[in-house]
């Protein structure tokens, strides 16, 4: 894997404070940890035995957004935006994070077996979505036209194996039941591609525009023959069978992001942005249960390994927001200075980036 130049290695301490902090998650009767990646800084690791922040992880680089863990615990991944890399975290404390060149603002990650899908955008300007319509989104129409990228990592080989061609703005990604298929949302495109997953081959292209603007997060349901899909800037979320028709259209808080169901498939869980809430809809008759205030900015989310809580990364308001997922209640709020984006756990459990 290529380093990073100088001014990001890591102080020699790091080897030890990583072995230190993700270790215990082996340890028998612990409940685990929860992963917050940082857009101003590293990885906040937090023990879900006592909802306490244990310390923080240095990833090496800058702007980590995307975030995944391989099934055994032993990798935890982050997509660096500043740098335009991935860091490759050895858990156990032998190695230093490594890191592997990805392109232009990678952004989203998913862990399957041993490899990173990790989406990312040539045309990227940084910087938030223009509003449809706006002067600013006229002057990016020709970059918007650039596909985005599906960077496709061997975690044990160290490198970029293969690179899947997606639209443009690739966003959120998610994997079929039978892990046979990607699927893939695209921002600016308006659209979800479903691409075979070892040839890369795109089977079908869903265009939503005529639902909405912006398609970011998406979720396949417990039993693999459902998914959901929320759209940013229409406030609403789709409902898809297994053959990807959409078949519902659902209205959510504003600027709605991550999305999970439950383990069990009864619910469904909207981080709604701008409404400041995480929203909960019956996963079979999509009406609304409840809406949970939480904080600004709360984009990911996911559920403690038992199932028992549920963990919102909150932005711009600094925090880690913690839910009683029976009672639906906020019960804890953890401080988080740096700007938490997103959030996995080990053991892995449902979220709005991960599943188990």
């Amino acid at each position: 894997m290529k380093q990073q130049s100088s001014h990001h290695k890591l102080k020699p301490i790091l080897v030890f404070v990583i072995g230190m902090l993700l270790v215990p998650c082996a340890i028998a009767g612990t409940k685990g940890l929860a992963y917050v990646s940082n857009q101003d800084g590293g990885v906040t690791v937090i023990d879900l035995e006592t909802m306490e922040t244990k310390d923080g992880v240095n990833v090496g680089a800058k702007g980590p957004r995307g975030i995944g863990i391989t099934a055994n615990g032993k990798w935890l991944v982050t997509a660096n935006k500043d740098d335009g890399n991935i860091s490759v975290i050895d858990t156990s404390g032998a190695a230093n994070p490594k890191f592997i060149a990805i392109g232009k603002n990678p952004e989203f990650v998913r862990v399957l077996g041993d490899r990173a899908y990790i989406t990312y955008e040539p045309s990227s300007k940084g910087g938030p979505p223009p509003k449809p319509g706006s002067e600013a989104d006229k002057e990016d129409d020709d970059d918007d036209k650039i596909p985005g990228r599906i960077a496709i990592v061997d975690l044990k080989k160290g490198k970029v194996i293969k690179e899947i061609i997606g639209k443009p703005e690739t966003e959120g990604v998610e994997f079929s039941k039978d892990s046979k298929k990607l699927i893939v949302t695209n921002e600016s495109d308006n659209s979800i591609t479903i691409h075979d997953i070892k040839s890369g081959k795109l089977l079908k292209s869903v265009l939503v525009g005529q639902y909405g603007e912006r398609p970011r997060g998406i979720k396949v349901s417990p039993d693999g023959k459902t998914y959901v899909v929320t759209l940013e800037l229409s406030d609403k979320m789709l409902v898809l069978n297994e053959k990807f028709e959409v078949i519902k259209e659902v209205s959510t808080g504003k600027s709605p992001y991550g999305v999970s169901f439950d383990r069990e498939g009864k619910r469904v869980f909207v981080a709604a942005n701008k409404e400041k809430a995480l929203q909960v809809f019956d996963a079979k008759t999509f009406e609304k249960v409840k809406d949970i205030p939480t904080g600004d900015r709360c984009w990911h989310f996911s559920f403690t390994p038992d199932d028992q809580q549920i963990m919102l990364a909150c932005g711009k308001s600094s925090e880690v927001v913690v839910i009683d997922a029976n009672k639906l209640e906020v019960t804890k709020r953890i401080p988080d200075k740096d700007m938490p984006w997103g959030i996995v756990t080990y053991p892995k459990s449902m979220g709005s980036i991960d599943r188990p």
